[in-house]
């Protein structure tokens, strides 16, 4: 069985479970052992597990080279409490797996996970005001509406064919928009464009619409400083002065301002430890339990890099403004301290990288419900977090460009025609249904020729356009729709109605040409020099 990548869509992580379950048990080699002067057959080591699920991890596209032995072990402990394993007595259901030389088995038949039944979340209606109400004291009535009809000498000019008449139209003044009406309008676009990039067709199985917040989303965008990070109105939603200290002395290192440089060794393990416990005491995640599957089908989007960076743009406006602060000082502090040559080693046996990814991954992503795969989901956008923070965290650029020129739209004087319920700007939604040929070729008839054949009796009937420029107009017109021209000239004798004849009067002979008749030639004689 070969590996697959899980695109976006609900319930990612189930589907993640279930698929390496199905590649674990294809893929582990089972044979006899031996065990207490017993043999046990089709059964396999504990460390052989976890060097066949750490191979298959390490080689899996959906979680890839990063996912450490120790990760391995924890998710092993999880087969084995959800009896994906037992033990060779068929015991199971703790979280005792160790990476020694135990025996393990499959059990008969390993049930899959089913996909959890999800309450509809509902589409929240966003409400946009009555763009076609005037402003209160505002009358259209003295407007003057003047209908204009195009005549044969302006159809000719332009080109074109005028079909009927303009119709009357008049200005529209828009009320202006006010700071609830911006709000629900940067939510509507940035959740559209959302679902368009994770490919969904609706964002209702990975996002409750209603806990997204449209007053975070105008915050994260409009209130942040030069570096990009958010302003918080409310300060008492800071990070502590002393966090923020520890966090400013590792990603400055040795550069510390805040702090007096260290006296003693290990005073950059203490301040990372500090850091540490401060985060790891928070009751939510820096992504919230809301956003979890939102950001789990993100994952499914790592392959291509562009689509994933935008999906996780547009999902951390989502985040409320405290959330995205801290989220933004965090990582840029673990990228920092990942690739700070200076600092010393903050582990002894770990990379510091992967020391950063396993100490955070928690407090940035995590399931309120448990679920088995979110600690190595959590690593995995960690990491593409740290090397890619600076696009990821900052305003997308093309979202915040598209909703100011729609709301620049919206507060513009539009031409409204009479009859017309919408925007003379704007295409409505138009929806179509088959019909009968006959019935087409009646609406084609009736639609199309009669104002046609209206504008070419205007085009003969009119006297005050030369001959010549008549019969230019006509040929043209036959030229274009020589269908409708037939009707009205039948025949060649039809058409010479509109031109009649002039009688020529013959020039007089000339009396002396009679006189003289046909003289033959004849040679003469030539005369030499």
């Amino acid at each position: 069985m070969e590996p697959r990548l899980v695109g976006p869509g609900p319930y990612r992580a189930t589907r993640l479970w279930n698929e390496i379950i199905e590649l674990f048990r294809a893929g582990m080699p089972l044979r006899k052992h031996r065990c207490r002067f017993k043999s046990y057959d089709r059964c396999f080591k504990a460390s052989e597990a976890v060097d066949c699920l750490h191979e298959l991890l390490g080689s899996n596209q959906n979680f890839g080279p990063e996912v450490t032995r120790n990760q391995t072990v924890k998710l092993l402990k999880k087969f084995l409490k959800n009896h994906v394993i037992e033990d060779i007595k068929g015991r199971w259901g703790k979280e005792d797996f160790q990476d020694d030389g135990h025996l393990y088995r499959f059990p008969p038949s390993s049930p899959l996970k089913p996909y959890p039944k999800k309450p509809s979340c509902g589409k929240e209606v966003i409400k946009f005001p009555d763009w076609n109400e005037s402003k209160p004291g505002t009358s259209q009535e003295h407007i003057p509406v003047k209908s204009v009809t195009m005549n044969s000498e302006m159809w000719y000019k332009r080109h074109s064919i005028a079909i009927g008449e303009v119709p009357a139209c008049k200005l529209v003044f828009r009320r202006e928009l006010t700071q609830t009406n911006i709000e629900e309008i940067w939510k509507s676009m940035t959740l559209s464009r959302l679902q368009k990039v994770l490919g969904l067709d609706s964002l209702d199985e990975v996002l409750d619409t209603k806990v997204v917040n449209s007053k975070h989303i105008v915050q994260n965008a409009y209130n942040v400083n030069k570096q990009g990070i958010v302003i918080l109105e409310d300060k008492s939603k800071e990070l502590p002065h002393w966090i923020l200290s520890a966090m400013k002395c590792l990603a400055n290192w040795p550069s510390c301002s805040d702090l007096k440089q260290p006296t003693y060794s290990g005073f950059e393990r203490d301040v990372f430890k500090t850091i540490v416990d401060y985060f790891g005491q928070m009751k939510e995640p820096l992504l919230t339990f809301h956003f979890f599957d939102v950001f789990v089908s993100v994952l499914g989007l790592l392959q291509k890099h562009s689509k994933a960076v935008e999906a996780l743009q547009i999902s951390c406006l989502l985040l409320p403004p405290e959330n995205r602060k801290r989220l933004q000082l965090l990582v840029r502090m673990m990228a920092r301290i990942s690739f700070n040559k200076d600092l010393p080693p903050l582990s002894e046996t770990v990379r510091t990288r992967t020391l950063m990814v396993q100490a955070f991954s928690r407090c940035i992503l995590c399931s309120k419900d448990e679920i088995d795969l979110d600690e190595l989901l959590a690593a995995k956008l960690v990491s593409f977090l740290m090397d890619n923070y600076q696009e990821i965290l900052s305003v997308p650029s093309t979202l915040k460009s598209s909703i100011e020129e729609h709301i620049v739209h919206l507060q513009r004087v539009q031409i409204k025609y009479a009859g017309a319920d919408t925007d003379a700007t704007i295409h409505p939604l138009s929806f179509c249904h088959q019909i009968s040929t006959d019935e087409f070729e009646y609406q084609r008839t009736t639609g199309s020729q009669e104002p046609l054949a209206a504008l070419l009796e205007e085009i003969a009937m009119n006297n005050e356009i030369s001959v010549k420029d008549k019969k230019k107009q006509l040929k043209q017109f036959q030229k274009s729709y020589p269908e409708v021209y037939r009707v009205r000239f039948p025949t060649p004798e039809t058409e010479a109605v509109l031109f009649p004849e002039k009688t020529k009067q013959k020039p007089p002979i000339l009396m002396w040409a009679l006189k003289k008749p046909f003289q033959p030639f004849h040679r003469t004689r030539s005369f030499r020099m």
